[in-house]
């Protein structure tokens, strides 16, 4: 089954912002794979943002955190950023800080 690949404004925005073209066009290509079997990739995750997935991209540094919506067959891209344990700019906070805002989502 193929899915339709939506992508949030804040994703294109910090797509926009990432000036090396390589890591720009990996990540992109994580994101155009998600239009088979995204429910098979990444891994799920837990506590607040449990229902998204997380998928590694550029080298395994970045994050690509996305929902399946099963019943219209479609992927929402909602966040891409830098794993940063322990860092305030890491993109799972960030993530977890824009749900608490009710910012995460299509």
């Amino acid at each position: 089954m193929i899915y339709q690949v939506f992508i949030t404004p804040t994703v294109r925005e910090t797509l926009k912002n990432i000036t090396d073209r390589k890591t720009r066009e990996s990540i992109c290509a994580v994101i155009d794979g998600l239009n088979v079997d995204p429910e098979k990739q990444g891994k799920p995750l837990l506590g607040e943002l449990r229902g998204y997935r997380s998928r590694r991209a550029a080298g395994q540094r970045y994050r690509v955190i996305y929902r399946v919506e099963g019943e219209r067959v479609i992927v929402f891209v909602v966040a891409v950023g830098i794993r940063k344990e322990g860092d305030k700019k890491d993109i799972y906070s960030l993530a977890r800080k824009l749900f608490r805002l009710r910012l995460l989502g299509a």
